[in-house]
């Protein structure tokens, strides 16, 4: 099931595209949660993000995967400030170096992909599950899509239960101590809080498994 479906280049534009109109539909509810744990500034560095990924449109539109995602790396790697930056500019980037696939990729290479991004923004960001940080939405739906391929799970069964997850994900750094960034500094006043980073994280998950359901 799972090599039947293609991921292509359009199919990470369109997916842009869908995640831009939800997160800036939660631009102010992600902008207050970082108010409140944070230094303001991350719905900013994810809207650009984004804005930035659909603009490189004409430019990989006819690119191989590998050759898009390092595009995609590179340009969010430039282009956004604070961590959101270097973050996501190592998810793309590990994930472009695992893509050898000169057209598109099926879900399961995708799926393994996405899984070797999320370790090596892991180890960039020296950040686990437990800490208050999109690796709590990230890291759990990762090993979830991963285990889903390995025991040959229905595709919308395996979408349903990431969506799942990283709601879960989400939810339980409201009561987690920050370990991490600006928010490590209120100490015990950083809880009762949910990260908002793990909050953007959760709904581009939900955006994205939202629409292989739709399909």
């Amino acid at each position: 099931m799972f090599t039947e479906n293609i991921v292509s280049v359009d199919f990470l534009i369109k997916r842009a595209k869908e995640i831009q109109v939800v997160i800036d539909n939660h631009a102010l509810e992600i902008e207050k949660l970082d108010q409140e744990i944070g230094d303001g500034d991350h719905i900013f560095n994810v809207q650009r993000g984004i804005k930035l990924v659909i603009e490189l449109e004409p430019i990989i539109k006819d690119l191989s995967m590998s050759k898009a995602l390092n595009q995609i790396a590179m340009k969010v790697l430039s282009g956004i400030g604070g961590s959101s930056g270097a973050l996501f500019g190592t998810l793309f980037m590990t994930m472009a170096k695992s893509s050898n696939i000169d057209e598109s990729i099926d879900y399961k290479k995708a799926i393994e992909m996405f899984a070797y991004g999320v370790e090596a923004v892991k180890r960039r960001g020296k950040a686990d599950v437990g800490e208050k940080t999109m690796m709590d939405v990230l890291i759990p739906v990762a090993h979830c899509l991963k285990q889903g391929i390995d025991k040959n799970k229905d595709l919308k069964d395996l979408m349903n239960e990431a969506i799942e997850i990283a709601e879960k994900g989400m939810l339980s750094t409201k009561n987690l101590l920050a370990t991490k960034g600006r928010a490590s500094f209120l100490g015990e006043r950083s809880r009762g809080h949910i990260d908002p980073g793990a909050r953007s994280s959760q709904l581009m998950i939900k955006t994205v498994c939202t629409s292989i359901l739709n399909s």
